[in-house]
């Protein structure tokens, strides 16, 4: 087969695209192989506190009026009361499983401090003193239950607040154990466990004022020896860390990675992990624009954020794999706009720019809740990253091939094609206002997305509006066949193109 060559142009007249082949093509089959991802790289979180039942943050539409109701101030009286999620709901269980096989992350600032009931009788009315939160057996079994049915594996953290710690400052594996025995008896596994949920905002997240960078560093030591003890396989990581690199405002940083990791003992992982966020809510205070949403400045800042920590991860922990196990379009559960058809194309390029880079595993937040979510959080119904997220795992392979952008605002990633090495899924996203002709040498199979409006939360598989089964299972993605010659990728829209092979 003659080499595979996508030709770009900006225009129909072929004459036109033609003199342009020289700059923008892209030749698949000498295209470099960069690296691989692992094989359930794109994952997601279920927040804790999702998992017990606590305040989260509620509905923008809704805000006004609890509010008006409530005594709450400041990021509280953003936060309502959720019940805690129905993990053996057939419509979840179905939405999940489509996107497996993934990692499962339970974590989140609720995790902290909680207090793991080790029995089997009713909820405690209230924690112990230094706990806040709290987990039943039935609850965490129903986490366990969930990932064996979904093909996720369980990534986690555990609590830190003062009830982890004797009088005496040493911390205590009790309750660290407790959850690890549980786990093992339902045969179940935690596959990699951060020692708790972002240590760069700490204080923010119910760890005493008084922890420092050496408390840090001790605490890890004593969790290794116990994990080495109950959980050989168990692979620590951490630190997952946020917000530095000047992504979000320093005064918001409680313990930099510095204090956390320029520490005797010295902290080292399996994996190093962060967290990212490119800017926060309108909730709190962010003042992310709809305009905005689809600039080269706002879908590049992810590679910001990854190499103030790639950078650090090669001070601290060399050679070390990094994995991003939390990220979404905005912290405090994102704008309005995370639900619509334009978040879809950060969604994308985030994967594909960090599958570039370097990056092992991206963990979405969340899978079901709040703005931020893959699906909504009522009706658990997919949105438009859902969509995007279906297609990825369907159709992106592990292996990552260098592939440059064909012009401005349009940006192209390549892997092989899912389960076959030969063959190569190229996405293309057009994120600007005119259509965009190529051309292709040979036969292809084309998955094209697009949507009446950007703010809209109906997208379209090839012309047809995607939506579940009359019985909440997930459709069949079927792509149109498309023959060699000129193809055109509308404004505004997203396209798969598979090959089954590639000499």
């Amino acid at each position: 087969m003659k080499n595979l060559i996508i030709y770009i142009g900006l225009t129909l007249n072929c004459s036109v695209a033609h003199a342009q082949n020289a700059v923008n093509s892209i030749a698949l089959s000498k295209m470099p192989f960069i690296g691989k991802v692992d094989t359930r790289f794109q994952s997601y979180n279920i927040e804790m506190c999702e998992v017990i039942g606590g305040d989260f943050w509620i509905p923008y539409e809704l805000i006004d009026s609890v509010r008006k109701h409530s005594n709450k101030k400041g990021i509280e009286a953003l936060k309502w009361k959720i019940e805690p999620i129905n993990l053996y709901e057939r419509k979840l269980r179905n939405l999940a499983a489509a996107l497996g096989p993934t990692y499962v992350r339970v974590s989140g600032t609720w995790a902290n401090a909680l207090y793991f009931q080790n029995n089997d009788e009713p909820k405690m009315t209230s924690p112990p003193i230094g706990f806040k939160n709290i987990l039943t057996r039935q609850q965490w079994k129903g986490v366990i239950d969930f990932c064996k049915a979904v093909d996720g594996k369980l990534v986690s953290s555990f609590p830190m607040s003062e009830g982890m710690h004797d009088e005496m400052g040493n911390w205590k594996p009790e309750q660290v154990k407790a959850i690890l025995d549980y786990t093992h008896s339902l045969k179940g596994e935690i596959v990699a466990a951060e020692l708790f949920n972002e240590p760069s905002h700490a204080y923010h997240g119910d760890v005493s004022k008084d922890y420092k960078g050496i408390n840090y560093a001790n605490d890890l030591l004593a969790f290794k020896k116990l994990v080495a003890d109950v959980a050989p396989k168990m692979k620590i990581i951490g630190p997952g860390s946020t917000g530095e690199g000047g992504i979000l405002p320093p005064k918001s940083i409680d313990l930099s990675l510095d204090e956390l990791l320029n520490q005797t003992p010295k902290p080292s992982f399996d994996v190093f992990t962060y967290h990212y966020y490119g800017t926060v809510s309108k909730r709190c205070g962010g003042g992310q624009k709809v305009e905005n949403a689809l600039s080269p400045e706002w879908l590049s800042k992810t590679e910001k954020g990854l190499e103030f920590y790639q950078n650090a991860r090669d001070k601290y922990n060399p050679n070390a794999p990094i994995w991003l196990t939390e990220t979404a379009e905005a912290a405090c559960g994102g704008n309005p706009l995370a639900a619509t058809y334009i978040d879809s194309f950060r969604y994308l390029e985030q994967l594909g720019r960090l599958a570039k880079k370097g990056v092992q595993v991206v963990m979405h937040n969340t899978l079901a809740r709040s703005e931020y979510a893959l699906l909504d959080h009522d009706t658990h119904l997919p949105r438009p990253n859902y969509w995007a997220a279906l297609l990825w795992g369907k159709l992106m392979g592990t292996d990552v091939y260098k592939a440059d952008s064909l012009a401005n605002g349009v940006d192209v990633f390549v892997h092989n094609l899912k389960g076959k090495p030969k063959g190569r899924t190229v996405l293309i996203l057009n994120t600007t206002e005119k259509e965009t002709s190529f051309s292709i040498p040979v036969n292809a199979t084309q998955y094209l997305l697009t949507a009446d409006e950007l703010l809209t939360k109906k997208v379209k598989l090839n012309g047809k509006v995607l939506q579940l089964n009359s019985n909440d299972e997930v459709p069949k993605l079927i792509g149109e066949k498309v023959k060699s010659g000129t193809l055109l990728i509308p404004a505004h829209s997203i396209l798969f193109l598979t090959f089954d092979k590639i000499n």
